[in-house]
């Protein structure tokens, strides 16, 4: 019987010291409310110790090893580059070093936030248990995020492999690496690896980056493919094992039986919500293993208890995660009530070439808006900027609606993640494709290709014949 010591009142509890909650903690704490913060792991979750912060890290360390091979077009004489793997984890984790002191314990307790180190869990609908402590708060806010699904596969259990939580850890660098999943952790750390000197294969039951276009994704495959990264898709793993120098993976597909040797396995296979401890059937919670059930306020069947970022089941990005803290932020404090809207939420993934998109792509459109759409596409070869660079691989798409409505943007190419940014703007003000064609754009950069491909939605009707007549008329008037 674990013995309660300490007996703490908030108006804000939060369950997790990840992205949404610190910024939920941190929002409260700052206008006044009482916040008691748990996390019973690492200060700053799953983003600064095991995902985002470290896999860019990474990812910038392969671009590096790469660019010492691709001079030759700017009369830079290509050579290998010597992989210290050493040093690229202490690259990394001098990276997490430097912005941990944000998400530091405390730097939240310099705010007035009480901050409990242990695990969490309901005892009822207004009390939460956290080691020694109990906490009876007015709102509570679950923020425990997801942690990677391990899927089963026979073998798979009885080798060692590797999750986002313990790559970056690794200080073995592996000679090849089978990546199980080809979703954007899979593909992002399929490229970084095999910059840095590995072999890389990817296993991926169904399609590579299947959420978003494929003509987007094509333009990101192939650079993969040309890099050395072997993609096998539509297989099935029928078995793993261990072996003396590393591990064996029997895959099928159309029926032929296939082994891979490997030294390493990664598994990027998908997230599972973190909520195994929390009790929730305690605090009248309902949940499935997708996650925790919540309406449009992002309150649970627990109208104390909101749920937000991954835990939630939604769109899995940190990004989210922050937007859901404002949204709890306003309802939790001020009553307001505000509603999540995720239409113009967009998402990056880190290949180079990077590839971002906002809103609807093509299928979806033509889903729901039938023939009415309009395709817009330019490519990055018509960019100067991009010629100069000699990073012509690239592609804008855009979907318009009914008089010149944006219902999507996708973009695969160089800074895809910086170049989004203004068509998720344009969603997000409901803008139409005239204000993007009239934005006057400095020459020579990239971001001249969304000016483009918005000015191409007039170019039928400014270069037709009626135009032409129009103009001819005009020009008898002197």
């Amino acid at each position: 019987m674990r013995s309660i010591v300490n007996r703490l009142a908030a108006d804000i509890c939060v369950i997790g010291a990840g992205s949404g909650g610190l910024s939920v903690a941190a929002g409260a704490a700052q206008m006044g409310a009482k916040v008691v913060l748990i996390e019973k792991g690492k200060m700053g979750g799953d983003c600064l110790n095991y995902g985002c912060v470290p896999s860019k890290a990474l990812i910038a360390a392969g671009k590096h090893a790469a660019a010492m091979s691709s001079g030759a077009a700017f009369g830079v004489k290509p050579q290998d580059a010597e992989i210290d793997y050493a040093k690229v984890k202490a690259h990394i984790s001098d990276v997490i070093a430097q912005i941990e002191p944000n998400d530091s314990q405390e730097r939240f307790e310099s705010f007035g936030v009480t901050v409990v180190r242990a695990p969490a869990r309901f005892t009822g609908p207004r009390e939460v248990e956290a080691g020694d402590t109990r906490i009876a708060a007015r709102r509570f806010v679950i923020a425990t995020g997801s942690s990677a699904g391990i899927p089963p596969i026979p073998g798979l259990q009885d080798v060692s492999y590797f999750t986002n939580e313990t790559i970056f850890e690794n200080t073995d660098p592996p000679t090849h690496l089978v990546i199980i999943g080809g979703g954007p952790i899979g593909m992002e750390m399929a490229q970084a690896h095999r910059r840095l000197g590995a072999e890389v294969t990817v296993l991926e039951m169904f399609t590579v980056l299947s959420k978003d276009d494929p003509d987007l994704t094509r333009i990101v495959i192939h650079q993969l493919v040309t890099e050395g990264v072997k993609i096998h898709e539509a297989i099935k793993i029928e078995s793993v094992g261990q072996t003396p120098t590393g591990v064996t993976i029997e895959i099928t597909r159309d029926g032929v039986r296939q082994t891979i040797n490997a030294s390493h396995i990664l598994v990027a296979a998908g997230r599972t919500p973190n909520i195994e401890e929390l009790d929730l059937s305690h605090a009248d919670i309902i949940h499935d293993r997708r996650g925790i059930k919540v309406d449009s306020r992002l309150r649970t069947s627990n109208k104390r208890v909101y749920a937000i970022g991954d835990v939630a089941g939604g769109l899995q990005f940190t990004h989210v995660a922050n937007y859901h803290a404002g949204i709890v932020i306003r309802n939790a404090l001020f009553r307001l009530p505000a509603k999540a809207d995720t239409s113009a939420v967009p998402w990056v993934t880190y290949t180079d070439p990077e590839l971002a998109q906002v809103g609807l792509n093509e299928t979806q459109a033509k889903e729901q808006y039938g023939d009415t759409i309009r395709v817009l596409t330019w490519p990055f070869a018509e960019n100067d900027r991009a010629q100069a660079e000699r990073k012509t691989k690239g592609l804008v798409k855009i979907i318009v609606g009914s008089r010149g409505r944006i219902l999507g943007a996708g973009l695969a190419g160089p800074h895809a993640g910086e170049l989004i940014h203004p068509w998720v703007l344009a969603l997000s003000a409901k803008l139409k494709i005239g204000a993007m064609a009239n934005m006057i754009a400095p020459y020579p950069t990239l971001g001249e290709v969304n000016k483009r491909v918005a000015g191409s939605y007039y170019t039928p009707s400014l270069f037709s014949k009626r135009t032409k007549w129009f103009v001819r008329m005009l020009s008898k008037l002197g």
